[in-house]
């Protein structure tokens, strides 16, 4: 899935429907969901879901890249890019980032594929793996380029940089929940969390007022 593109250019508002309501039917059935759950749950036809995605894998494949769009394309001004901007436009891809990740939604996605990458078949771990994490950091990646031909951050290789980023973000608070944390952070929480980890961040590779 192209790291840049938006919701609105990826799917239609109806599929968008059908989307939500396989997310849905995940979270409540787990690696039970079917065709004919989905198309009953959207009130819509197997044929037309077999016609937009292709079969089931292609529909956990376009449910796992809606899911992931929940994770904005921060929005930079390479032009004017100063160092405000750059950490808002971090701030937010990290509050999204933390939201999405904390979620029911992709905490069962995660837990399935999981299970399903220790298997034979690597399934939705596949699946999971190359429409999630691999292509959420593209969203970012571009950004932390542009601030890096600004001046305001320096470092050698991108996906370095974005691990780090990704890094000081999540923590182990994915992993607390995977493995049955009841506690789920509330905005607050997330908004001083992603605070932080960008001031982190800038500290480690932050140039002149920003380090």
């Amino acid at each position: 899935m192209p790291g840049g593109l938006s919701k609105e250019e990826l799917f239609t508002p109806r599929q968008q429907q059908v989307l939500t309501a396989a997310l849905d039917l995940l979270v409540e059935q787990g690696d039970r969901l079917t065709m004919t759950s989905v198309a009953r749950r959207a009130q819509c036809s197997k044929e037309t879901l077999y016609k937009w995605f292709g079969d089931r894998d292609g529909l956990l494949t376009a449910t796992v890249q809606w899911q992931a769009l929940k994770v904005r394309v921060p929005q930079v001004d390479r032009r004017k890019l100063d160092a405000p901007s750059l950490r808002a436009s971090m701030e937010q891809f990290a509050r999204d980032l933390l939201t999405t990740l904390c979620g029911d939604v992709s905490i069962t996605l995660n837990r399935l594929a999981i299970t399903h990458a220790a298997g034979e078949g690597s399934g939705l771990g596949a699946i999971v793996l190359e429409n999630g994490p691999l292509a959420i950091r593209l969203r970012l990646k571009p950004v932390l380029e542009a601030g890096r031909d600004a001046r305001l951050i320096r470092f050698e290789q991108t996906e370095e940089a974005y691990r780090s980023f990704y890094g000081l973000v999540v923590r182990d608070a994915q992993i607390r929940l995977l493995l049955g944390e009841a506690h789920r952070p509330e905005a607050r929480e997330i908004n001083a969390d992603a605070a932080r980890a960008v001031e982190q961040f800038l500290k480690l590779y932050g140039t002149g007022p920003l380090a």
